[in-house]
């Protein structure tokens, strides 16, 4: 890598370390949702890559990384189901209050202050790799090459990633500035041909078409301001109370994309299934 390019991760990844420091000092433990994370009615992206990876029995005794953990939900949720978690991000601050969640939980973490495009760990060491929202705050092939550099062979990666193509949501972002840093870029389907140079063998599948009425409800009818209230963390929450019409509507988004597979990039979230063959080790 050039200098100039060494010199460009890092300064995108201190705006992303100053940003997270900062969200940090506002969560509250016990705010924070570990189960409902994977089980809300609204977890869908969730969901289907905890069966992608195997599901929750598969991971006893697995030694798993949570790329970009933020505070630690995902992370303390699979160590709960018997994993080995390393929890890795660029924000001390999150690391130190996923640590925190974890020892309320009763399991353990191993925290790590990370970049994504030079990580500290040997090859071929995780069984399994999970990132929700990360891969667009970060250098996307340098962090490809290192994720297909620390999976095992026969390993599964999995990436939650919001989408850039739908109009709706490229105004919610413009909304939700105050809650996004300046350095993200969503991730677009011209970028699937990256993934593919370092897992030939990937898949990916898109969720949020119609059931994106949410975000409409929440902004016009609940006049929940999208600068100060994250809406992604706010789904997992109201899934009790927003549920049984969610369920309707990706019930109507499963049909449509089944029948016109072109509406999927208008989608918010992909989820990318990478698997590291043999053929594949770099």
């Amino acid at each position: 890598m050039s200098d100039h390019g060494a010199t460009a991760i890092l300064e995108r990844a201190r705006v992303e370390e100053i940003f997270h420091d900062a969200w940090a000092q506002s969560i509250r433990l016990e705010d924070l949702l570990v189960e409902e994370s994977f089980r809300s009615p609204t977890a869908v992206e969730n969901r289907f890559a905890l069966e992608a990876l195997g599901g929750p029995e598969s991971l006893r005794g697995k030694r798993l990384l949570d790329l970009g953990c933020g505070a630690g939900e995902t992370a303390v949720f699979f160590a709960l189901q018997g994993a080995r978690v390393a929890a890795a991000d660029v924000s001390e601050h999150m690391l130190r209050i996923a640590s925190a969640l974890a020892t309320q939980r009763g399991v353990r973490l191993e925290p790590v202050k990370i970049l994504a495009e030079a990580m500290p760990f040997g090859d071929d060491t995780f069984d399994c790799i999970y990132g929700n929202g990360v891969l667009h705050h970060v250098e996307l092939e340098p962090a490809l090459r290192e994720v297909s550099r620390v999976l095992r062979p026969g390993g599964r990666a999995v990436f939650i990633e919001p989408l850039s193509h739908n109009p709706a949501i490229k105004v919610y972002r413009r909304l939700a500035h105050e809650v996004r840093t300046p350095t993200e870029r969503p991730f677009a389907f011209r970028e699937f041909r990256v993934v593919q140079r370092y897992f030939p063998s990937f898949q990916h599948r898109e969720f949020w078409l119609t059931s994106l009425g949410v975000f409409l409800y929440y902004y016009f009818i609940e006049r929940v301001d999208p600068s100060t209230d994250r809406y992604w963390k706010r789904i997992i929450r109201d899934g009790p109370r927003i549920g049984p019409v969610f369920r309707r509507l990706h019930r109507l988004d499963g049909l449509l994309l089944r029948l016109i597979p072109s509406l999927r990039r208008w989608c918010w979230t992909t989820v990318i299934v990478m698997e590291k063959r043999a053929s594949d080790a770099r």
